[in-house]
């Protein structure tokens, strides 16, 4: 499985949506994903590729992680993996 894909299946999980209801330019908030989804999502996806996601929850806009949109969080964890081979 893709890492796009797996990404976009944590994300559609955390927001109660089918994984072809989420694209990459939707935002977390569109996708009705709040806070607490977002950290879930985020240790979802540490725990699914093992990896560590440079983000602080209580600072969310001072993250290295971009999570504007489900591209730019995908994007971000293919980066992520790639440099932890």
């Amino acid at each position: 499985m893709s890492i796009e894909r797996q990404v976009i299946e944590i994300i559609a999980e955390q927001a109660l949506l089918a994984p072809s209801d989420v694209t990459r330019d939707a935002t977390l908030a569109e996708l009705g994903v709040d806070s607490l989804g977002l950290v879930e999502s985020i240790f979802a996806i540490e725990e699914a590729f093992d990896i560590s996601v440079p983000f602080n929850a209580n600072e969310p806009e001072a993250s290295e992680f971009d999570i504007s949109t489900v591209g730019s969080i995908v994007d971000a964890v293919e980066q992520l993996v790639k440099e932890q081979k």
